[in-house]
C-alpha cells in the first residue's frame, strides 16, 4: 500500500490543512507530489493514518481536496 496524499490547490492550503489535522489529533505532513498534468500546486498533505477522516475534516473546513493519490512508499 502506498502513501495516501491529499492533493490541494496551493501550498498555503496544504500548510493550513496540516495544522488543522494536527489540532484534531491526526498526523499530517506537507509533501511535494509528482507532476500529474492536472490542476494542483504540486503539494499535498500526507496522512499516514485516518486518511478518510482527514479528507472529511479538510472539506468541512473549506479546504478542497482536488484528488487523492497513493504515492509509492520508500523501502
Amino acid at each position: 500500500m502506498g502513501k495516501p496524499l491529499l492533493v490541494v490547490s496551493s501550498v498555503t492550503y496544504a500548510m493550513k490543512g496540516k495544522e488543522l489535522l494536527f489540532r484534531r489529533g491526526i498526523r499530517a505532513y506537507v509533501e511535494r507530489i509528482p507532476q500529474m498534468g492536472e490542476a494542483g500546486c504540486g503539494y499535498g498533505v500526507y496522512v499516514p493514518e485516518r486518511a478518510d477522516e482527514a479528507e472529511k475534516i479538510l472539506a468541512e473546513n473549506h479546504i478542497r481536496v482536488l484528488s487523492r493519490v497513493e504515492q509509492e512508499a520508500n523501502p
